[in-house]
């Protein structure tokens, strides 16, 4: 028993890791497009759905594509109900993801395993390295399937499984939470789904059983999202809570019926495996179609419960890191200003995260609140160059002066950042709204893209700070030199449409180009984060000019 449970909770675990693997090749290979695909669709709820359900089965994860668009929702740039539509749909790509994962040839896996090392191993540019890390992944997961499979099958023989599964029978609701616990224990709803479907095909679980458990994982797969974003807007807030309500209501009721209604199983599929994931996909596409009648209702219901709250990086002062008592030993000393930098461009991304809204709709309120964020970004600066003045740095050790260094280097960039997007907010927003002005459509598609790419970038280099990882911060120094080039690019595009007598355009062209100066300004500031790193790694030049 112990041998069994042993190889069933390694399959298990191989199959987690092997679906996080595959997101995470993903992620780091097609983030960009990804992000651009899902704001390009959201002029149309049904559009919105069909690319979140693609871009879920494209990452196996409907919670990722939760967090994008709960990013958006924050950020201004989609409405609730259009990141509503998009969870929807990705509900539907995360049972598609099952329907793909199930339907393979046997020989797929050795061919993807092939491959995909080749890949990872023989090419350095990033985007061969991550398609190779997801072929990997897919083959992974097939391997966690099959030795699932081959661990769960002596279990059959045993006495006592009738009277378990007996049991689970007469008790739909706490298989139904068992099913719900299985899915937030795991943080996938597609493992969890996959577990259930391969103990159903073993003839382990019976179908009422696996259908309550599956049933159970889409409550619990849509309380991920919910739990992820609860320091996030109002609007991202009401967005992930109305989908866990639809769809965890919804499998409430979908287990009432079965439970209640006598019905035959066959006409889901002819084996106990597709019945449970040919479920698994109408329950989405019922609930998908239900929650999209219902988005007006849904929003102005949880308005009012969920109402709008400041964010709260711009409106809580933190205790400060700055420890006095760790002056005497420089270690610790660098460890605490470390964080009080890092709290610096935590409060800096917060910003630029949230002023492209007054961009569409002046908010006094929402202005004041950058200011005063910006201004405790000029306390936490004087603060920490003060500090490290004070820090007792032994002559003989260099290396603690140049850290020192750096980190009020940083300082100043994340402070510079703040000055950027209060320039951004009480200048150009406020000049924009009191003269009654509104950007172009295609200008605002054009800033609206450039404002997530240069905030992709801080959140990135937010990320480089704290893990100090060489091969990020190389990939963060390269956006610097993407963003130029788009930047240039849509001052270009901007240009050519002053050339066309675009009078919304021209109305508003000394704005539209100030802003995007600005946004590239502030995307310089954070990658600045990653040049200490590649200079203690030996993988920063000295200059870029060309040797005479």
């Amino acid at each position: 028993m112990l041998l069994f449970f042993l190889n069933v909770a390694g399959a298990a675990a191989l199959l987690i890791y092997a679906v996080r693997m595959v997101r995470t090749g993903v992620e780091r290979a097609f983030a960009p497009q990804l992000r651009h695909w899902l704001r390009a669709s959201a002029r149309n709820r049904l559009v919105a759905a069909a690319s979140g359900s693609t871009v879920a089965l494209l990452m196996q994860s409907s919670t990722a594509v939760a967090v994008l668009a709960a990013g958006f929702v924050t950020a201004g740039t989609i409405s609730a109900g259009v990141g509503l539509a998009m969870l929807l749909g990705a509900d539907i790509g995360s049972a598609l993801v099952v329907q793909a994962l199930v339907l393979r040839p046997v020989w797929l896996a050795p061919l993807l395993l092939l491959i995909g090392v080749a890949s990872f191993l023989r090419t350095q540019e990033k985007p061969g390295r991550q398609i190779g890390r997801i072929l990997i992944g897919l083959a992974l997961t097939f391997v966690a399937l099959d030795m699932i499979a081959h661990a769960s099958a002596p279990i059959r023989d045993l006495a006592g499984l009738p009277s378990v599964a007996g049991f689970l029978q007469q008790d739909p609701i706490s298989t139904f939470v068992l099913g719900a616990a299985l899915a937030w224990v795991i943080h996938s709803s597609v493992a969890a789904v996959l577990m259930v479907m391969v103990f159903a095909t073993q003839g382990l679980l019976t179908i009422p059983v696996a259908a309550a458990l599956v049933l159970g994982a889409n409550l619990g797969g849509s309380f991920i999202a919910v739990m992820l974003t609860l320091g996030a807007s109002a609007g991202a807030r009401q967005m992930v809570w109305a989908n866990a309500l639809v769809r965890g209501g919804g499998a409430a009721a979908c287990l009432a019926a079965l439970s209640l209604v006598p019905h035959d199983w066959s006409w889901l599929g002819a084996t106990p495996g597709r019945q449970v994931i040919n479920l698994h996909l109408l329950f989405n596409l019922a609930v998908a179609a239900i929650g999209l009648a219902m988005i007006p209702a849904l929003l102005a219901v949880l308005s009012r419960v969920i109402p709008h709250r400041p964010d709260p990086a711009l409106t809580q002062d933190l205790p400060g890191a700055l420890d006095p008592a760790a002056l005497a030993e420089p270690e610790r000393a660098l460890a605490c200003a470390a964080r009080q930098v890092l709290h610096m461009g935590e409060t800096a991304e917060a910003m630029l995260r949230l002023v492209l809204p007054l961009f569409a709709r002046w908010d006094r309120t929402e202005a004041a609140a950058i200011a005063a964020a910006e201004l405790r970004l000029d306390r936490m600066h004087a603060a920490t160059k003060a500090y490290l003045a004070r820090l007792d740095t032994p002559t003989e050790d260099p290396e603690l002066s140049r850290r020192a260094a750096d980190l009020v280097e940083q300082a100043a960039h994340f402070e510079a950042a703040g000055d950027a997007v209060a320039r951004m907010s009480f200048g150009l927003a406020r000049k924009l709204g009191a003269e009654g002005l509104a950007f172009a459509a295609d200008d605002r598609q054009d800033l609206e893209d450039f404002h997530d790419s240069v905030l992709a970038t801080a959140q990135s280099a937010l990320q480089v700070q704290m893990t100090r990882n060489p091969a990020a911060a190389r990939d963060l120094v390269a956006q610097k030199e993407r963003a130029r080039r788009q930047e240039q690019a849509l001052q270009q595009t901007h240009m050519a449409r002053l050339r066309q007598a675009n009078p919304e355009s021209a109305a508003t062209s000394n704005i539209h180009q100030e802003l995007l100066r600005e946004l590239k300004q502030i995307n310089t500031c954070f990658v600045m984060v990653a040049y200490p790193i590649l200079t203690e790694s030996g993988e920063l030049l000295e200059t870029r000019l060309r040797r005479a």
